[in-house]
């Protein structure tokens, strides 16, 4: 997985969070397959298509806090990561 002070866009953006499709119990195997990007300062009450309890694995960056809800719409229980 990529450090938390590493998540960059090509031209040098910051972004904040990385979701990741595919998982595994060895780590230099985690941060797999499809990777949905989070920018700073995002407001997704829903999850893009596809994406709906697909995620495995994530990373947040640095001064970052992803919180992440059980139900779409910011409904159920919550969950919030940091780097």
């Amino acid at each position: 997985c990529p450090a938390p002070s590493a998540l960059r866009t090509a031209n040098g953006t910051r972004i904040c969070a990385q979701l990741y499709a595919d998982d595994s119990p060895y780590y230099n195997e985690c941060c797999a397959g499809a990777v949905l990007v989070v920018d700073p300062n995002s407001d997704v009450p829903y999850m893009p298509r596809g994406w709906a309890a697909r995620i495995s694995s994530l990373v947040v960056g640095n001064r970052c806090e992803l919180t992440v809800w059980s139900r779409a719409g910011k409904k159920g229980s919550s969950r919030r990561f940091g780097s």
